[in-house]
């Protein structure tokens, strides 16, 4: 079996994610060889919504491209999710078998952990997402020589929350620091998913994790 992380967005849970992808496509997103795991983000306080408690994979100092990330807590979820990843292996899943993503937040928390920490994952996908101007991704990937996972990224570009030219700057960033990344626009979309993206995503998904042909002696 090989595995896809699906990282939610702020103040959802897993189940709370996978409820609204089956919803949009009337089903389960399944595979027949890949396990889907929809981690849900501890409670913390969360600055933009005054300190009230909130499922977020780490804080924000506010919701803009142009201010300091909160690294601390982008550190400690690092950590938190590693440990995911490493018993992904332990049941036997190699690190090239695993893709991690998600929305909004979620697919921030992605591009955080695989480009700084799990450069050796098969790839990267981030919906309706964005790193800030001088993120710590970027700071890591000037100093990186090795091979680097794709980047999936999509975006409405009609979000008001997150915008789609916050979108386009870190696509373009991290193709300039050596990451083989794709954009798809999506029109009139705000924040949130449709049914294309995610058949988009689906596609995506089984052509990095082909079903493996068993060698022939």
């Amino acid at each position: 079996t090989d595995s896809c992380t699906l990282l939610c967005d702020t103040g959802d849970t897993g189940q709370g994610a996978r409820a609204w992808i089956k919803q949009i496509l009337n089903q389960d997103m399944a595979f027949q060889h890949i396990k889907v795991i929809y981690p849900t983000a501890p409670a913390r306080p969360y600055t933009p919504m005054k300190g009230a408690f909130s499922n977020v994979w780490f804080d924000r100092y506010k919701i803009c491209n142009d201010c300091p990330e909160h690294i601390e807590s982008i550190n400690s979820m690092c950590q938190g999710l590693t440990d995911l990843i490493n018993d992904e292996v332990k049941n036997g899943i190699a690190k090239n078998r695993i893709l991690i993503g998600g929305f909004s937040m979620g697919g921030g928390m992605a591009m955080h952990l695989a480009y700084r920490f799990h450069q050796d994952l098969a790839g990267v996908f981030a919906l309706s997402s964005f790193l800030n101007k001088d993120s710590a991704v970027y700071q890591a990937l000037k100093r990186n020589e090795s091979a680097l996972p794709e980047l999936f990224q999509c975006h409405g570009s009609a979000d008001e929350l997150v915008l789609y030219s916050w979108g386009e700057e870190t696509n373009k960033m991290l193709k300039s620091l050596g990451v083989s990344a794709s954009l798809h626009t999506f029109p009139n979309l705000n924040h949130e998913l449709n049914r294309t993206e995610i058949e988009k995503l689906k596609s995506w998904i089984v052509k990095k994790l082909p079903v493996e042909v068993p060698k022939a002696n």
